[in-house]
């Protein structure tokens, strides 16, 4: 490989994670204002998302499926609480184990927040046909990144 090939190999610009990056930033401020009128952060919005899908989850489990560790989603556990979203119960069956539950204000706050994706689609410019194919490509690539991992 030729010095110039290695320098074009290397521009910023050529980067498919910084392309990913960028546009996770992007879409992260996008989403600020329109969570902003639920009282949200988009962690917030994350944890929800799952409980809305699956009542009673334990913090191991919405760690899993949001890919990070449950010591960073605490804190937003802890909030949602506070604000009165959810309950943390111990696990009858295991104490180490905490389930959430969403309170009657976090199953209502669902209906407000429907209209989230359609802003999102709206915004995109794109068919909603197109934005389910590129979902699927880039969970596709998610999947074999996973598979990488040592």
């Amino acid at each position: 490989m030729t010095r110039q090939q290695i320098g074009s190999a290397l521009r910023l610009d050529s980067q498919l994670c910084f392309t990913l990056y960028s546009t996770s930033l992007l879409m992260t401020k996008f989403y600020k204002p329109l969570l902003k009128g639920l009282g949200l952060t988009y962690p917030q919005y994350l944890v929800l998302l799952t409980l809305w899908q699956e009542d009673g989850l334990s913090a191991g489990a919405i760690s899993r499926q949001l890919m990070t560790d449950t010591g960073s989603l605490t804190p937003v556990f802890k909030r949602l609480e506070a604000d009165g979203l959810l309950k943390r119960v111990r696990s009858r069956q295991d104490e180490r184990v905490v389930e959430l539950f969403l309170t009657e204000r976090g199953r209502a706050l669902q209906l407000q927040a429907r209209e989230i994706p359609d802003c999102v689609t709206m915004a995109s410019g794109q068919p909603l046909e197109e934005l389910d194919e590129l979902k699927a490509r880039l969970e596709t690539l998610r999947s074999r990144l996973q598979e990488a991992m040592p």
